[in-house]
This record gives structure tokens, C-alpha cells and sequence, in this order.
């Protein structure tokens, strides 16, 4: 029997996006990511923990002119991000009010974990949705 690969946290992502430009500014400016280089075609951001490659489609004849999210569709579903308290996540959640990103409410879920989701409403972004998690006593959300 062959054994599994011993995989760590996740390393980074790459996300295809419809606008990079608009896409980067949501990473920086909302969710503090910072920008390591940019890419031939994208840029590379990481929030210290996970890396983030944003870019347009690798084959943009393939790609539909007006593809947006759609969770029915295959691929991924979402990324979570860990805050540090409560009072973190409501400042989440100010923020995005600030900047017009739609959510759903905080809601608990489970004894440790606290959610409010963007699902979808990334600007720019085609293929995830966000969504910001607490978990306290230092778990961090696998989802």
C-alpha cells in the first residue's frame, strides 16, 4: 500500500479572474494582503500565512466574455480566511459595508466558529468567493 503524501498548510492559490486590476485592489485594500511581484500575466500577493496568484484566464479565447462565479458550476467553491477575535470578524464586516461588497450576517456555527460570507461578490473575480471566518482558541477553518 502506497502511503499518502504528508501534506502542511496550504501554500498558495491561484485564482482566474476577469479584472486583475480590481482584483488586487480587493486582496490589498480589503483583506490586507500585500503585493509580492507582479507576473507576466497577474500578479502574486500573500497575507503572510498564504500565498495568492491572481491573474487573468491562461487561455482567454476559452474564457466567456461575461463569466461570473456560479458555486453549481465545477471548481472551487471557496477560500476561507482566519480572523483573530469577534471583534475582528464585526470589523470584517464594517469594512466590507465601507466598500460595498455584499454579505450575508455573521452566524454561529458550531461552538467555535463564527461566519460571514461574500459568496460571489469579489469584484473581478470568476471562479471563488470569499468567505471570512473566526474560530476561536486558535482553530483555524480547513474550508
Amino acid at each position: 500500500m502506497t502511503t499518502p503524501i504528508a501534506t502542511g498548510a496550504v501554500h498558495h492559490l491561484r485564482l482566474t479572474v476577469s479584472d486583475v486590476a480590481r482584483s488586487r485592489a480587493f486582496y490589498t485594500e480589503v483583506l490586507g494582503f500585500r503585493h509580492v511581484m507582479d507576473l507576466p500575466a497577474g500578479v502574486f500577493l500573500s497575507n503572510g500565512s498564504v500565498g495568492l496568484g491572481i491573474g487573468p484566464s491562461p487561455d482567454p479565447a476559452r474564457a466567456p466574455s461575461d463569466d461570473r462565479f456560479d458555486e453549481a458550476r465545477v471548481g472551487l467553491d471557496h477560500v476561507s480566511f482566519g480572523v483573530a477575535s469577534r471583534e475582528a470578524l464585526e470589523g470584517a464586516r464594517r469594512l466590507l459595508d465601507e466598500r460595498g461588497v455584499p454579505h450575508g450576517e455573521i452566524t454561529e456555527q458550531g461552538a467555535a466558529i463564527l461566519r460571514c460570507s461574500c459568496r460571489g461578490h469579489s469584484p473581478g473575480v470568476i471562479s471563488h468567493k470569499e468567505r471570512l471566518i473566526h474560530a476561536s482558541a486558535g482553530h483555524r477553518s480547513a474550508g
